[in-house]
């Protein structure tokens, strides 16, 4: 059982999907950054055979084995770890970093995962080529900070396929870019070097779709969060990359009440929300992490106050996206279908965003839809 030791609600979620597994057959290891926190798992579940922490591959299969030797399969045996994966055939995440080098007062994942460590850049592309090669049509580039790849190994020049390709974000969305395949760009900090990616979404190299955690938009918050940019810029730079990109699809995550956030702060995120038009959006109302600096700042607001705030934002939220999806009645998108009837189109990641609805379709498989019509979320169409 992997876990999440985030945020409470990630905590909880972890604690009850590992009683679920242990009411269905008892024998459970757990592993990941839940595990990292001495005495939590143990504490709630006894019984678990064995608690590792994050990318502790070897200590996982050691209790696997401990457990339940393993026997011999010519077969299974020559299949490496990296080549598992639990994703569909038809889509698969690429990891291109681990940890983080941002102190943001509200997040420990530095304190879990420690620093940015890029991954060699042809140890990424070898990765993301097997899997093309093994029938993934879109590949997710995943981080906890993508635009930050290779800003610790100075962005070192490895090797692809015999030419110099640097470690840094720019060089590998063009390499990933050659492989055909749909690319999906997550976590990405807004960063100015960021702006020279989205031509390569606009010559269809990469897919027009950007993530990008903004998590407020007032000026004294975003000190207090540690976070960087201001809304202004941030602004400025969405309508620039709309000019070069016009069908961008722009995700994000927002943090309302936070410590100390006034009732005019809020209302200046609200305001962001409405001038910035994203297309997709989550929200989050504050909840204090154990270890996380944002715990000692001073004025923390009510639950029912942070709940109120999320729900008015999301409602906003809610217009502004439904507006989005109905400006695309009437448009033929390219979708990719991930199960019979259900598709994604360039704007829709994996299990965060909207899907596409019509008839027929096979896993895996690309189909041009047109749309017929649209709800809050999700698209209706037929196929051409």
């Amino acid at each position: 059982m992997n876990t999440c030791g985030f945020i409470d609600a990630a905590v909880e979620e972890s604690l009850d999907a590992i009683g679920e597994a242990l009411a269905e057959n008892g024998k459970v290891v757990v592993t990941g950054c839940l595990g990292a926190k001495e005495g939590v798992v143990a504490k709630v579940h006894p019984s678990v055979l064995a608690i590792t922490g994050p990318h502790d591959t070897q200590g996982v299969m050691a209790a696997v084995h401990e457990h339940l030797p393993k026997p011999h399969d010519p077969y299974v045996d020559l299949v490496p770890p990296q080549g598992v994966k639990l994703t569909p055939r038809h889509y698969a995440y690429l990891k291109i970093s681990e940890g983080c080098n941002h102190r943001c007062t509200f997040c420990i994942i530095p304190s879990m995962r420690g620093d940015l460590v890029s991954r060699p850049i042809a140890e990424v592309m070898q990765e993301a080529e097997n899997l093309v090669k093994a029938g993934v049509q879109e590949i997710l580039v995943i981080s906890q900070d993508t635009s930050a790849y290779g800003v610790d190994v100075k962005y070192r020049t490895g090797f692809v396929r015999g030419k110099p390709v640097k470690t840094r974000m720019l060089d590998l969305c063009r390499a990933l870019g050659e492989l055909g395949v749909w690319v999906r760009l997550h976590y990405v900090y807004p960063y100015p070097h960021v702006d020279e990616v989205i031509p390569l979404m606009a010559e269809g190299r990469v897919l027009p779709y950007l993530d990008v955690p903004f998590q407020h938009a007032s000026p004294r918050i975003l000190r207090l969060m540690k976070r960087p940019a201001s809304s202004e810029r941030v602004l400025e730079r969405i309508r620039a990359w709309r000019e070069v990109c016009p069908d961008i699809t722009l995700r994000s995550t927002f943090i309302a009440g936070f410590p100390g956030e006034t009732e005019s702060e809020f209302a200046e995120l609200l305001s962001f929300l409405q001038e910035a038009q994203l297309d997709r959006v989550g929200c989050f109302a504050y909840s204090p992490v154990e270890g996380a600096a944002a715990n000692e700042l001073p004025d923390p607001l009510p639950e029912p106050v942070k709940e109120e705030r999320r729900r008015r934002f999301m409602e906003l939220q809610a217009r502004i996206s439904a507006a989005k999806l109905q400006a695309k009645v009437g448009r033929t998108l390219r979708v990719l279908v991930d199960e019979p009837g259900v598709a994604r189109s360039e704007g829709d990641a994996p299990d965060i965003d909207g899907v596409v609805r019509f008839k027929g379709g096979k896993p895996g498989e690309f189909a041009d839809v047109l749309i017929e019509r649209a709800d809050a979320h999700d698209l209706y169409g037929r196929r051409l």
